[in-house]
């Protein structure tokens, strides 16, 4: 993981929710961490992280993921114990 990653993952389990993360450097963690993020139906993703998943939908056409999705990611990496 780098510097950026680690970052990102800081920055998801700041209080209150962040509402300026970038989607592509959450799906970056998530792959750095060994997860896998499978695009669906239009906007729907799949994020695989040690055998747990979570569906969210990918931001478009800004880049910022919504409060709704951070709070989600912050729930998986919490059940598999990514925390910074």
């Amino acid at each position: 993981m780098n510097n950026k990653q680690r970052k990102t993952l800081q920055c998801i389990f700041k209080r209150p929710t962040p509402t300026s993360l970038e989607w592509r450097a959450v799906a970056s963690l998530i792959k750095a961490l060994g997860g896998e993020v499978k695009h669906g139906d239009g906007s729907r993703v799949r994020i695989d992280l040690k055998n747990i998943s979570v569906n969210i939908h990918s931001p478009h056409p800004q880049k910022e993921i919504p409060r709704y999705a951070v709070r989600l990611v912050k729930e998986l990496l919490e059940r598999t114990g990514d925390k910074p």
